[in-house]
């Protein structure tokens, strides 16, 4: 009898496995949601209108100079404070393509193994169930990268903030400082999701118009036929 691997679901009498490729993520992938995070991360605060007041009330009686928070270097440190942390709540998707693998919720292969556990299958992973959401050991890597990153590149994601807000920040950051050009493959990847229900009804329904209605002019065609056939006797 094979031992386990890493995905391993022991059934009565036989072992099914499934291999999950594990990779530790490039520079690309590190860069592209680093900037995926810290974008988000400053839209949920754009559109404040909190105005701060900074500086000190002097003897000479000087007013406090007044900012707006959201174009504040207030703003910016409480966004790129633990930006990092927040990759952690991605998971490996290792059904997906290149970096698509790399999104938070549950996996489909992991929502499959669950299953599973739930009908009764014993499925050897290699650790405790109740670990099985804990982050990986590429998400972990991703992390520790980010974090490195972001340090090398403080005063370039800075510059961004203050006076480059009209470029994106992925194009900014990934683009012109961090990758060479043989390296961006993974940025022009783009999740467009999977085909829901409703869609695929609605394709199936339109299959079976489309069908329906090549058989009714086939139909109507062999009627025409038979109109325009005459008899010896009609002659």
């Amino acid at each position: 009898m094979k031992p386990c691997g890493r995905l391993c679901m022991q059934i009565p009498n036989r072992f099914v496995t499934a291999d999950e490729d594990e990779r530790l993520p490039n520079k690309c992938e590190v860069c592209k949601f680093l900037t995926v995070e810290l974008q988000d991360a400053l839209e949920k605060t754009g559109r404040s209108k909190e105005v701060l007041e900074v500086g000190e009330v002097l003897d000479t009686g000087k007013r406090r100079r007044k900012i707006k928070y959201n174009t504040s270097e207030t703003r910016f440190t409480e966004a790129v404070d633990n930006i990092c942390e927040r990759i952690l709540q991605y998971n490996v998707h290792a059904e997906r393509p290149g970096s698509l693998r790399y999104a938070k919720g549950t996996s489909q292969t992991m929502t499959t193994l669950k299953d599973l556990v739930n009908k009764g299958v014993k499925v050897e992973l290699g650790l405790p169930y109740e670990l099985w959401d804990a982050p990986s050991i590429e998400v972990s890597d991703m992390k520790k990268q980010c974090e490195t990153m972001l340090e090398q590149y403080e005063e370039v994601v800075e510059d961004w903030y203050f006076h480059h807000q009209d470029q994106r920040l992925e194009n900014f950051l990934c683009e012109n400082h961090v990758l060479e050009t043989s390296e961006q493959e993974c940025l022009k990847e783009v999740w467009k999701g999977d085909m829901g229900k409703k869609e695929v009804a609605k394709e199936a329904a339109g299959g079976r118009a489309e069908e329906q209605g090549a058989k009714d002019n086939e139909e109507e065609e062999e009627e025409e036929e038979e109109g325009n056939t005459h008899d010896a006797g009609e002659l």
